[in-house]
């Protein structure tokens, strides 16, 4: 699998990003999935090279989304955080292109810059 370069990113932490990103993505009729959360299948802390994990200071965050929309296959999203800001990506497998519509209507949801506080 390839993921592209990361087509956004908000100066927010990963949690935040993940809520304004399915809030965003329902306003345009997409669905969502969350199917990888970095912080819930992490067993130990000394594995991330972060230098704040296991400290409160840590943010560090990886999720995988995978948006539904009319296409017959969803789009796998990748929000990636640490240090308060988050990096969106899409996941494309040259074997199985991810369909161009329907990656057009993520990144339009999503071309809306982000309030400063998001809840």
């Amino acid at each position: 699998m390839n993921i592209s370069p990361s087509f956004s990113s908000l100066d927010l932490p990963c949690d935040k990003t993940l809520s304004w990103v399915k809030k965003q993505l329902s306003k345009a009729s997409l669905r969502t999935m969350l199917t990888f959360d970095l912080r819930a299948a992490r067993h130990t802390p000394e594995s991330c090279c972060c230098p704040h994990h296991g400290t409160k200071e840590c943010d560090c965050q990886m999720v995988v989304l995978l948006v539904y929309g009319n296409a017959s296959e969803p789009v796998t999203l990748i929000l990636h955080g640490n240090d308060g800001q988050t990096w969106m990506s899409i996941a494309d497998n040259p074997q199985q292109r991810a369909d161009v519509k329907l990656i057009a209507s993520i990144q339009q949801a999503l071309e809306v810059k982000a309030p400063a506080s998001v809840t």
